[in-house]
């Protein structure tokens, strides 16, 4: 390519959606070019609920075979994911489709793994928020686990169908529950004490390591020979490299399906108020720590918008529903957005005003006002859990980052100012694909070294929108 400027692949996979994207980077450049968008969801088996992996690697395939064809120059790919999400292989076999976090066995799995290792002693040793579906806990009641040989993480498994190699990429790693917190190795023992046989957890890597090149008749489909590249493939790990962080004390979101809500640490804190909070480690990019709390994110509102839409038999437009939310006046009755009975699929709005009637709070009729009043619960939670990183980290926070698709939503990144009282600075929205292709160019020596100058190029090239708290809400 011409002027200094590199491309790459980044394979971007999401709970509900997944892309293919081009990234080109260069002095003063960054850009994303999307080659194709497909959806991903859970599907019912015999056994439970499951995701079509066989059909999301399909959709990996056709995409990189169509973004070489537009842009031959692409010198490598890169692929994040959702977290804690598996499948198990024997001799090259993959024994089943891989679980769905969010399928009921891991219920099961908790009870378990907790009678063997109380939490205090699992949070001590792994430093992760209590999760029922961490992978640590699946393992333990996944029958098929004693005939694998090797178990592979959503991204790795898709790096292994194309390369070959079976590798665990460390920032990923770190949400089965299985990473020493401090050591950021296998716990070996915490796994023999589970039963789960270390043999399957596959060497880790860090992220811009190359993990191998394209099998050859992978190379022949997709158009060129090419090198996968470990990025942070839990996605929020690359949307992390690419939150232009305006200040060492400026908090993070990462909003869709999930908000994840945290600040960026380089020592864990291993607190017992930490733990009691819920508060997570997760492994960085370079060794930093992800310090944050999952929030139920913009799941409620897609739930409750597929629910409208079954009733209607018809498609809602939803810039639409949020200017009419947006325009509700008066009370919002608030409900909490993390509440258990919220987290599975399935008439969203009639749980919701479950939850309201159980606290003794008004549903609110319109559609508008119950789309504001989820936007608005979401906003609470989400300024919670700022204060309690805050409070947890010694920071304190003078300006929060929203990234990802909920930085789309304006009503609530300026509900969020509202309510946690912080400037909220809203993009980039694809930051986790931005953050893949980052540490890809980064591998290649195409990109600046440290993060910081790499947030430094998505800051001049994605100006973030800013948010100010309005002084006259009281919230």
């Amino acid at each position: 390519m011409t002027g200094g400027i590199r491309a790459v692949a980044a394979v971007d996979l999401g709970a509900t959606s997944g892309r293919v994207m081009i990234g080109r980077v260069g002095p003063g450049t960054l850009e994303l070019e999307l080659v194709s968008r497909f959806p991903n969801g859970p599907v019912e088996g015999p056994d439970g609920l499951h995701w079509d992996f066989d059909a999301l690697y399909e959709h990996v395939l056709e995409g990189l075979a169509e973004a070489v064809r537009r842009e031959p120059a692409i010198e490598s790919i890169g692929i994040d994911s959702w977290a804690v999400d598996y499948g198990l292989l024997r001799d090259d076999e993959l024994l089943a489709q891989p679980f769905h976090y969010r399928d009921e066995r891991t219920e099961r799995g908790v009870a378990e793994v907790h009678e063997i290792v109380p939490f205090d002693e699992l949070y001590a040793r792994n430093g992760l928020q209590f999760l029922p579906f961490n992978t640590l806990y699946q393992y333990r009641v996944d029958a098929r686990l004693a005939d694998a040989d090797t178990a592979l993480l959503i991204p790795d498994l898709l790096a292994h169908l194309l390369t070959g190699a079976r590798v665990a990429e460390r920032t990923n790693a770190s949400t089965t529950g299985l990473l020493g917190v401090r050591s950021g190795e296998w716990d070996t023992e915490l796994a023999e004490r589970l039963g789960i046989p270390a043999a399957v957890l596959p060497d880790l890597v860090d992220p811009g390591t190359v993990i191998g090149v394209l099998r050859p008749e992978i190379a022949e489909r997709i158009g060129r020979e090419l090198p996968v590249i470990a990025v942070g493939s839990h996605d929020t790990a690359s949307a992390v490299v690419a939150v232009p962080l305006s200040s060492p004390n400026a908090a993070y979101i990462s909003c869709g399906t999930w908000g994840l809500v945290g600040v960026e640490l380089h020592e864990p804190v291993l607190t017992d108020a930490a733990r009691e909070a819920n508060f997570t480690h997760e492994l960085g990019v370079d060794s930093r720590y992800r310090f944050l709390h999952n929030v139920t994110g913009l799941w409620l509102l897609s739930e409750t918008v597929r629910a409208w839409e079954a009733e209607d038999a018809a498609a809602i437009d939803l810039p639409d529903l949020l200017a009419a939310a947006s325009a509700v006046t008066g009370d919002i009755p608030l409900f909490d957005a993390n509440d258990p009975s919220l987290s599975t699929p399935g008439d969203m709005p009639a749980r919701i005003a479950a939850v309201l009637r159980g606290q003794g709070a008004p549903v609110p009729e319109e559609r508008a006002a119950f789309a504001r009043m989820i936007v608005e619960s979401i906003a609470e939670a989400f300024a919670d859990a700022v204060q309690t990183a805050a409070e947890l980290s010694g920071r304190i926070i003078d300006s929060i980052h929203l990234v990802g698709g909920g930085s789309l939503n304006r009503l609530l990144c300026q509900a969020t100012a509202d309510r946690s009282g912080i400037p909220v600075l809203a993009g980039p929205v694809e930051a986790t694909a931005l953050g893949n292709v980052l540490v890809q160019a980064r591998a290649l020596g195409a990109a600046s070294a440290t993060i910081e100058d790499l947030r430094s190029l998505v800051a001049r090239t994605h100006p973030p929108l800013r948010f100010d708290p309005r002084r006259d809400c009281n919230h």
